[in-house]
């Protein structure tokens, strides 16, 4: 998707200090989003991260800190793990999350033509941030732009940030701060490829991409990754030979071949995909205390096989429930709840 004129203007602009047109002239402070990980620096994610680490361990002291808050929750897409640590962190935390699904007999009006502006607009007066999971990320976007409330992105065919956000707390608790990390995802450049490619030069982490060459990350989300692990010291760079990628490699991360939308070419897809299925002998060109990350669904026998998701390596759950403390702390700081420094 293009960017927009925050976009354009670099990391610190395209954030959420951007408000949309819908702001009130005169209001303060603007609101502040999470389209994807373009919206924060590295200074900002080591603060949700320092948030998220204190809110787990001790939830008690964040009870009602957003209470009376509404946070309007539109899903386009089935969701597990999104609209239950939403759903429940909100809830944590004192606000009420209102579930909107976007199409059906009883969904929102958008799916029946109403604009993106005019939704953004009516949802600024009704309640005090958006939660969205949905397939464009020009749907995000239009939102943030035209409305005066917080938008967070909770998944679209371009980038999954509260993933990341989650990802990055999960790698903290396991191999702590100061380790540089060498993060390989196998599989096809989507989403969450986008995501952690973004995520390595702000978390000071290398990510390497290893993608079948018809099937890579986008080239403009991979220019931008490369110039901000430039400047970060870091390196994000893609590789077509699984092995020669995850080779000392410190986590391998995989996700399903098959995204959401994309079930009319699953079976061309499983065939590109075959050789890049994370089994215990790939597994063993990475370093020995390498950990195995799978943002889930899992698909057994496709993707990985249950030997290593099941293994002693696995820490996908540790990654599920980091969904709610990660996404907690974005929230208390978007909404204004607790400071951003």
């Amino acid at each position: 998707s293009a960017p927009n004129a925050c976009e354009a203007a670099g990391p610190v602009a395209h954030g959420s200090r951007c408000a949309g047109p819908g702001a009130a002239a005169g209001s303060a402070p603007m609101a502040r989003h999470l389209r994807s990980l373009l919206d924060i620096d590295n200074n900002e994610l080591e603060r949700i991260l320092s948030l998220a680490d204190t809110v787990k361990k001790d939830p008690a002291a964040y009870r009602g800190k957003l209470a009376h808050k509404q946070v309007a929750m539109i899903f386009s897409k089935p969701s597990t793990r999104t609209r239950v640590s939403f759903d429940v962190g909100l809830t944590q935390l004192g606000a009420h999350a209102l579930y909107l699904p976007a199409g059906g007999p009883t969904g929102l009006q958008v799916n029946r033509g109403e604009t993106n502006h005019d939704t953004a607009k009516v949802l600024s007066r009704y309640v005090d941030a958006i939660v969205i999971r949905t397939f464009a990320q020009k749907q995000v976007d239009e939102l943030a732009d035209h409305g005066s409330i917080p938008v967070v992105n909770a998944l679209t065919d371009r980038y999954h940030p509260c993933q990341a956000l989650a990802d990055a707390q999960t790698l903290r608790e396991r191999f702590g701060k100061d380790r540089r990390l060498k993060l390989v995802f196998v599989g096809p450049g989507n989403n969450v490829t986008h995501s952690l490619m973004l995520l390595g030069p702000r978390a000071g982490m290398d990510v390497v991409c290893a993608s079948p060459e018809t099937l890579p990350p986008v080239a403009s989300v991979l220019e931008r990754a490369q110039a901000d692990a430039a400047a970060a010291g870091t390196s994000v760079t893609v590789e077509s030979d699984p092995v020669k990628a995850v080779t000392g490699a410190d986590v391998i991360y995989t996700d399903t071949f098959v995204s959401m939308g994309q079930e009319d070419e699953a079976e061309e897809l499983l065939k590109k995909l075959a050789a890049y299925q994370v089994t215990t002998e790939l597994m063993s060109h990475a370093k020995e205390d390498a950990v195995l990350m799978h943002c889930l669904p899992a698909h057994r026998g496709e993707e990985i096989t249950a030997e290593v998701l099941d293994g002693p390596q696995s820490i996908i759950f540790d990654q599920a429930e980091n969904r709610l403390h990660a996404q907690k702390a974005l929230m208390l700081l978007l909404m204004g709840a607790e400071p951003w420094s």
